[in-house]
């Protein structure tokens, strides 16, 4: 399909090509604001995908299916009001997570979903008014899960093991050979595992930590406790996840009630060497509070999130001896991106044969306005 764009805006011209290639783009043109005489029967779509990009979210393939079979208009996040209502009225779907004030939703009367690949929940739209209307909000964030998981696997390994310690002492010639090596070495297979959170993520832990035969034990208090048995995890308390485990997890999403819950009096509960591994968000726990406690030697620490990102060069979590660190880079692969794309349009073709989608998560009406993550920087 032909795009006419004038830079903010990338509107269909009103003649395409049948066999024109998916991104064929022109630059110039008329104001697509005014250009409602394009509109044909084709579904339209609205992308806003900032901080991601079509190019990022979609294989070639699946571009091209996206443009073939749908109208996309690309509108940067602060253009969608100045469309005009013959455009709106006919969307229907929004591809990203911009900010859709009242008003607006009122203006998108075809509107069946926003498919957001940004990943997070945001507040920049009234959720009760999507939730009477019937509109989906849709996360795709689930592709993150196994690549977020399998990092988690590397920290544990080498935090039980001291890979990094050793590594580094080799380079420094003040390496110990053998038995002398693993004073502190710990096996991960048949070892007591804490898991706080059981979502997406916190089963995609599960599954592969399966291999070692571990003793898992979750916390959820958002999921029934038959729910975890279910994934052969025994549901635990908060108190029994911190204070029996060898190596905890923690995968809980960031929530208006749990901001920095975890602080000085839980990591004290944990029993010496214990590794703490976090991997869903900085703001779930007091992150002073678990520098501290790695330094004063009681457990063992890795993180691929921070409070701050970047984070400062004089940031002490940088020098922090039994401190894993990894640059926010454990969901970052290209295949967990372009996973997106084939969730987002397997949902919309079931969405345009008027079926639910099943492939992105859906928020919930009871707890989208408790989610609190940040939304990401870069893509």
């Amino acid at each position: 399909m032909t795009y006419i764009t004038d830079g903010r805006f990338s509107y269909p011209a009103l003649q395409a090509p049948a066999n024109d290639p998916k991104d064929n783009c022109v630059k110039g043109g008329p104001d697509p604001r005014r250009r409602t005489d394009a509109l044909t029967e084709i579904p339209l779509i609205l992308s806003s995908p900032a901080p991601r990009s079509i190019a990022q979210v979609f294989t070639d393939a699946a571009r091209a299916q996206l443009f073939s079979r749908y109208q996309v208009i690309e509108v940067e996040a602060d253009g969608l009001a100045t469309l005009p209502d013959a455009i709106l009225s006919q969307v229907r779907y929004v591809l990203g997570q911009p900010p859709i004030p009242a008003d607006l939703v009122a203006r998108l009367r075809s509107l069946r979903a926003v498919l957001n690949v940004e990943s997070n929940l945001l507040p920049n739209m009234p959720c009760e008014t999507l939730f009477q209307r019937g509109i989906h909000t849709l996360t795709t964030g689930a592709v993150f899960a196994e690549p977020v998981a399998e990092i988690g696997l590397a920290f544990a390994l080498t935090l039980l093991r001291d890979v990094a310690e050793a590594d580094l002492a080799f380079q420094q010639g003040r390496e110990t050979w053998g038995f002398e090596g693993n004073h502190h070495a710990r096996l991960l297979t048949g070892a007591n595992v804490g898991l706080i959170g059981f979502g997406d993520l916190g089963r995609a832990v599960n599954r592969v930590l399966e291999g070692f035969r571990p003793h898992v034990k979750a916390y959820d208090p958002w999921l029934p406790p038959s729910t975890i048995r279910d994934h052969r995890v025994t549901s635990a308390s908060l108190d029994e996840v911190l204070s029996t485990s060898d190596v905890v997890f923690c995968v809980a999403s960031v929530t208006g009630e749990n901001e920095g819950f975890l602080s000085a009096p839980h990591f004290a509960r944990m029993k010496p060497g214990t590794a703490f591994i976090l991997l869903s968000r900085a703001g779930v726990v007091n992150f002073d509070d678990l520098i501290a406690t790695v330094r004063s030697g009681l457990i063992f620490a890795a993180s691929d999130v921070y409070p701050e990102e970047p984070l400062p060069l004089d940031h002490p979590v940088r020098s922090l001896k039994g401190f894993l660190r990894s640059a926010h880079r454990a969901s970052a692969l290209d295949i967990a991106m372009k996973r997106m794309g084939d969730m987002v349009l397997e949902d919309m073709d079931l969405m345009d044969r008027n079926l639910p989608p099943l492939r992105c998560k859906r928020a919930e009406r009871e707890t989208a306005a408790h989610m609190r993550s940040k939304p990401v920087d870069k893509p």
